[in-house]
This record gives C-alpha cells, structure tokens and sequence, in this order.
C-alpha cells in the first residue's frame, strides 16, 4: 500500500499549473482513503486475502475502470438532487419594554382592601371550618380518641359575693310547663331533623 499523503482536500496551488495540482492532492485523498478502508478492513477480517478482494472491487471487471469517481458523482448527483433550503439568520430583536414598567401610573390599579366588617366574616367562617366542620367530617366513620386526663384541681376562687347573698345576682324563675313542652318539642325536632340534614350538608360540601 502506499503511504498516507500529507495533502488537505481541496488544496489550490498559489503558482504553477492548478489544474495538475489539483489532480495530484484530489488523487492523493483518493489513495488515503482507499488505504485506510483497506487496512481497516484487514484488521477486522484477520485474513490474508481481503485486501486483494477489496481492491478487485474497486475496478470494474469489464471495462478496468476504477468504480470509486463513479460512486463519487452518483452522491453528488443525489445531493444536488435533494431540497435544501436557506436558513435565514435574523439578528437579535431588541427587548420590548412598555412604558408602563416606567411610569407605575399606567399599571392596572390595585384591588381595594377588604374592610372590617368584611375581614371580620371571613375570620369567623375561617374558625367554623376549622374548628367545627372540617374536624366533624373528618373524624367521621373512625373511632372516637380515648379521653386524655383530667384537668388538675385547682383553689377555687371565691369572690366576696360567695359570703354575702345579697350581692348574688338573683335566682331566674323556673319555667312553667307549657314553655318545658314548646322547649322540648324543638329539642326534639333539631335531634331528629335538623342536625342530620345539616350534618350531611356539610359532609357533601367539605
């Protein structure tokens, strides 16, 4: 085989006859190539003989004529033949700021804030779901905690109207028994009606 060439592709002569340069170093890039597959070709096989099969490939077996110019401008055809298209390359665009990141009075306005009264709602329905609603559905359907201990027993506080009578607020009078049976009859109601109906309201919406 012949020696690798030092010869880059497509290399022009500054003087001389180009058309003969050009043909020496194209031809040398050829004989590279071709030694290279060859070699490499060899030491994958480990035989003998396969650089003389590939270089019988490498010419026609009618004509003599070598087949690697033929292959070469069939690619080129089939290149030439394939659709490429420009990639336009347009410069960067400059950043866009409107004038309302400079001028903070063309922003939208801010939302109102809510007022007192507003807060003071939303506040209490915030504590009537957290501390009656969403632990009610929550702990339905599972077992009730075991009971922690007792508080510990404490002086009782006595104040100055525990020894003197007269400073007690008054006794309220007993209710009569129409007002025991209108009282029983809404405890009734609310046991057996109204507080199913609203437990189950609140299990659909929580």
């Amino acid at each position: 085989m012949t020696d690798i060439l030092q010869l880059n592709s497509g290399y022009i002569s500054p003087v001389g006859d180009y058309g003969r340069h050009n043909t020496q170093a194209l031809g040398g890039v050829s004989h590279l190539w071709q030694d290279f597959f060859a070699r490499a070709l060899a030491e994958q096989q480990g035989e003998d003989g396969a650089t003389e099969a590939v270089a019988a490939e490498q010419f026609d077996k009618v004509t003599g004529e070598p087949l690697g110019g033929s292959q070469v401008l069939a690619q080129i055809h089939s290149q030439r033949l394939c659709d490429v298209h420009d990639t336009e390359l347009a410069p960067p665009e400059a950043l866009f700021l409107p004038i309302a990141e400079l001028e903070p009075e063309l922003l939208e306005k801010l939302a109102p804030p809510f007022s007192a009264a507003e807060l003071i709602e939303q506040q209490r329905q915030l504590d009537i779901s957290n501390t009656w609603v969403r632990p009610v559905v929550m702990s339905q359907g599972h077992p009730l905690p075991e009971p922690g201990p007792a508080p510990q027993a404490k002086p009782l506080y006595l104040p100055i109207a525990e020894f003197e009578m007269d400073l007690l607020d008054k006794a309220p009078e007993p209710f009569d028994e129409a007002t025991m049976a209108v009282q029983q009859s809404q405890l009734d109601f609310d046991n057996r009606w109204a507080r199913p109906v609203v437990l189950n309201n609140v299990r659909i919406a929580a």
